[in-house]
């Protein structure tokens, strides 16, 4: 039987991100295993169920922690036990360990592909990103059979610097069974059914809860978008470091009753759809999920300026974009949406049309021409 090997940092990235190349690799006669680190008890309990089998391999996200050595012997033993037609690696550390075990392997015809879901290094990044990263993944591209990227930003670089193969896809696939447009009767269930009232607003933050996410802002946007809308919902989708920071900046702005932290979700698409408007404040975002799950959902979405978003995002066309810092502009943008039917409805109607390329069928189309299957 014909093998591919899925490896990231953490079991949770394929759960998210995967299942559509699993799907495909599997009916196209391909057994799948996953190489990565078992966090899924910190995900509610999130299943990676459509895998053969499941290596728990202990990378860390940090290059200078020694696990990486331990996983990188892990995953060595891992490929001398198996010998596979495709290793498919993901993020940066899995892919720089996954890479260098792998490489006596591809001299023997083993098919490495790496998938940048955001390098590192990009137009006004810090420094030290660029030093320390930059260099790496231009001497792992020669260990690379094809370089994929999922924006332009990184796919431009790429070709440009890089000496392997590149090819972009749009995304990763969302699922648009999960996520799409939903009748008023839908949403009015979904709303009784997660406690909320007729009349109250519902602003959606999804992601996880650590400083690049930067969810800070949002929150002290808050008291602005109370005043025009006291009785407005925000929901954290996502769990993380920032968690108590971030609750104590809501205590301290008084508008902790306003806001609910959801941990991780597992039925975000219920939230999406009775979302009144989706925002993201990161200041780092190789592509959005969660706003093309918005757009799917017809949710209008505000967002800061990144070049994941830009990819997604038209300033004033299929949604708005804000400095990460700027406050008061996420209020004032924020309250425009609230406020104003026929502004939410134009963006999220033009967004919609905008995102169908990110769908999981387009993505399985293009991830076929580069597997060649």
């Amino acid at each position: 039987m014909k093998k591919a090997l899925l490896t990231a940092t953490v079991q949770s990235h394929i759960c998210q991100f995967h299942r559509p190349l699993a799907k495909l690799l599997h009916q196209n006669g391909y057994q799948v295993d996953v190489a990565a680190r078992n966090n899924l008890a910190e995900k509610n309990g999130m299943q990676l169920d459509f895998a053969d089998n499941v290596f728990d391999v202990n990378f860390s996200r940090s290059p200078f922690s020694k696990n990486n050595l331990a996983a990188y012997k892990q995953l060595k033993q891992i490929l001398s036990e198996n010998h596979y037609d495709f290793i498919h690696c993901n993020t940066p550390m899995g892919g720089v360990v996954t890479r260098l075990a792998a490489n006596k392997y591809r001299k023997r015809g083993t098919k490495v592909f790496y998938t940048a879901h955001g390098f590192h290094f990009y137009k006004g990044a810090p420094l030290q990103n660029w030093l320390l990263y930059y260099p790496i993944e231009k001497w792992l591209a020669r260990k690379t059979d094809k370089l994929i990227a999922i924006n332009k930003e990184d796919f431009n670089r790429a070709t440009e610097k890089f000496k392997t193969e590149v090819c972009r896809i749009h995304g990763v696939g969302v699922n648009i069974e999960k996520y799409r447009v939903i009748n008023d009767d839908e949403k009015i269930k979904i709303r009784e059914k997660v406690g909320l009232k007729a009349h109250e607003k519902v602003i959606l933050c999804v992601g996880e809860l650590l400083p690049n996410k930067n969810q800070a802002t949002l929150i002290k946007a808050m008291p602005a978008i109370l005043k025009e809308f006291p009785n407005t919902k925000l929901f954290f989708a996502g769990n993380g470091a920032e968690e108590s920071t971030l609750k104590n900046l809501a205590e301290e702005l008084k508008v902790a009753q306003n806001i609910v932290f959801l941990g991780y979700c597992l039925n975000l698409e219920e939230f999406q759809n009775i979302a009144d408007v989706c925002v993201s404040c990161s200041f780092r975002e190789g592509l959005a999920l969660n706003l093309v799950e918005a757009m799917l959902c017809k949710t209008p979405v505000v967002a800061s300026q990144n070049r994941g978003h830009k990819e997604l995002v038209k300033d004033g066309k299929t949604g708005f974009l804000l400095n990460p810092t700027d406050v008061d502009g996420f209020a004032q943008k924020i309250i425009t949406v609230l406020k104003q039917k026929n502004i939410a409805s134009a963006l999220a109607d033009s967004a919609y049309e905008n995102v169908q390329k990110y769908i999981d069928t387009n993505v399985c189309k293009e991830l076929n021409g580069i597997y060649e299957l």
